[in-house]
């Protein structure tokens, strides 16, 4: 697989693994089938693994704590603060503070069973605190050797320039898709090109919708928590279900699949922008991690990302992308 470099010298694969969906929010997990995805990630020279302590709650850390702890030098684990929740699973809201930022390295390091964090992100940005302080704190992290590299997770310009004037952010990790354009709208693609930060762009395939799998609710488990996401619900579920029909007929003509040109189109994206574009597509399951991988060699033609960009134009989406918005973009 092709290589990115994130920030000014984090070497990643042209793809990462999502691995939230192992643990919690999409439904049942199977560790078995879990290790496996994530040890195939590995052979296929996927490196950069994503976590964060809030997932499970702290068990999918475990998880890919377990599922490395012999191939330790083949990967660039990436994990995230700043979400508190209770062993129960309940929340307790978004942190920011110093003394909560040293803590929860500690913690995740020993879940891990790792000596450093590769790639250490503010999961949300807590308004009650100023950015820089919480920077202040990651960046003694950073100089005590608990951490490589810092990141940042659903920010805003502003918040990203001060974060980055603390102590260099090396990736913008935020929701990025055919469905999700936001990034090129707000300044945020703008931001993060000029000041040569990564972007690591999460939920890929639209939280699956884009992989053209799901056809109705009936296709989610009863857990999973799409049933209550605002895209899912009701005319809006119809109408985004009619736009990935669209990307599927397109797929179908250049011989591959939706969730593949979904892919490739991100990484034609990167390189227009002449920012590295990671995305991190989650996947539970060997079959569908192998099809994602296989996206790094379909490549698209002008005249095939036009024809994209007519089905999915910016803001055609309908419903918002969280039920609630507020911790997003700070």
């Amino acid at each position: 697989m092709r290589t990115r470099t994130l920030g000014q010298g984090l070497v990643v694969s042209a793809q990462g693994l999502g691995c939230m969906g192992m643990s919690e929010f999409y439904g049942d997990g199977d560790e078995a089938e879990s290790l496996a995805t994530i040890g195939r990630a590995l052979d296929l020279g996927i490196t950069l693994l994503d976590t964060a302590d809030m997932y499970g709650p702290f068990t999918n850390e475990k998880l890919v704590g377990k599922a490395i702890a012999s191939r330790r030098d083949e990967v660039v684990l990436a994990t995230k603060f700043g979400v508190e929740r209770r062993e129960d699973g309940s929340r307790g809201g978004i942190n920011g503070s110093p003394d909560y930022v040293r803590a929860a390295c500690d913690a995740s390091l020993q879940r891990l069973g790792v000596e450093t964090i590769d790639l250490y992100y503010q999961h949300r940005v807590d308004p009650g605190v100023p950015v820089e302080e919480t920077w202040g704190a990651l960046s003694e992290l950073v100089a005590a050797g608990k951490v490589r590299h810092l990141g940042i997770s659903e920010a805003a310009p502003d918040t990203i320039r001060k974060a980055h004037a603390t102590h260099p952010v090396t990736a913008l990790q935020t929701e990025w898709s055919l469905w999700t354009r936001d990034p090129e709208q707000n300044g945020v693609l703008d931001t993060v090109h000029e000041l040569g930060i990564g972007f690591v762009a999460y939920s890929p395939l639209g939280r699956g919708f884009l992989s053209g799998a799901i056809r109705t609710l009936d296709d989610l488990e009863p857990t999973d928590f799409r049933r209550h996401n605002p895209r899912f619900q009701g005319e809006n579920f119809a109408k985004n279900l009619e736009l990935v029909e669209q990307v599927n007929g397109l797929a179908a003509a250049k011989g591959v699949t939706a969730s593949q040109v979904a892919l490739a189109w991100l990484s034609a994206k990167g390189t227009e922008s002449g920012t590295a574009v990671v995305p991190i597509p989650g996947t539970k399951r060997v079959r569908y991690l192998e099809e994602n991988a296989a996206a790094d060699d379909v490549r698209l033609s002008d005249e095939e990302l036009q024809a994209i960009e007519k089905v999915f134009p910016v803001g055609v989406t309908a419903g918002e992308r969280y039920p609630d918005m507020s911790s997003v973009n700070r």
